[in-house]
C-alpha cells in the first residue's frame, strides 16, 4: 500500500449499533500503540433532533449514517491493519485492498471539519441586512456565533427592540 503523507478522511463500515464501540476501541488502540501520527481523528456523524413525544420536547443525538465511522488517517500497512481488525469493524468503504478517501466536497458536506469563518463586524457594530425577508433593515449586532454560522441582530421594529437570528453572510457593516 502506498503511503501518503497527508491525512485524509476515510469511511469505515461497522456492525449496526457498534459505531461508538468501534470508535472508542480504535481510540484506545491508537493511544496504546502510539499511532497518533497515523490516525488523527475518529468521528461518528451525528445531528441533534428535537423529538416531541407526549407533549414533551426532547433533544436527542441521532446518528446521520448508522453503521459508519469516519476516520482521518494516513493509510499505511500498520494503520490499515489496526482499523481493519477492530472488533465490530467490517472494513473500509471502497475496494478491499485500497480504501478510498472522501473528497474535500464530501468532507465539507458532512460537516466533519469546521472551517473558521471570519466576519468584518463584531458585537455592538451597526449593520445592514443585505438578503432575506428583512433585507434593507438596519440593526446592532448582539452576538456572533461563527461555529453555527449565525448572528443575532437587534432591530427596531414597530417601536420595539426585536432580536433576529440571521446567517453570517446576510448582513454587512453599515456605511456611514
Amino acid at each position: 500500500m502506498a503511503e501518503t503523507q497527508e491525512a485524509r478522511w476515510y469511511v469505515v463500515h461497522t456492525y449496526s449499533g457498534y459505531e461508538n464501540k468501534v470508535a472508542t476501541d480504535l481510540a484506545t488502540m491508537v493511544e496504546s500503540r502510539g499511532m497518533q501520527d497515523l490516525i488523527h481523528d475518529i468521528r461518528i456523524p451525528t445531528e441533534i433532533v428535537t423529538e416531541i413525544k407526549d407533549d414533551k420536547k426532547r433533544e436527542i443525538e441521532r446518528k446521520i449514517f448508522p453503521g459508519y465511522v469516519l476516520i482521518k488517517m494516513i493509510v499505511t500497512d500498520d494503520s490499515w491493519y489496526v482499523v481493519r481488525n477492530i472488533r465490530g469493524c467490517t472494513g473500509f468503504v471502497g475496494p478491499a485492498s485500497k480504501p478510498v478517501p472522501l473528497t474535500e466536497a464530501e468532507v465539507a458536506a458532512l460537516g466533519v471539519e469546521k472551517h473558521s469563518v471570519e466576519v468584518g463586524y463584531r458585537e455592538g457594530d451597526n449593520v445592514k441586512i443585505i438578503s432575506g425577508p428583512l433585507e434593507g433593515y438596519s440593526g446592532t449586532v448582539k452576538t456572533v456565533d461563527t461555529e453555527n454560522n449565525s448572528v443575532c441582530v437587534v432591530l427596531s421594529m414597530f417601536g420595539r427592540e426585536t432580536p433576529v437570528e440571521l446567517e453570517l453572510d446576510q448582513i454587512s457593516i453599515e456605511e456611514d
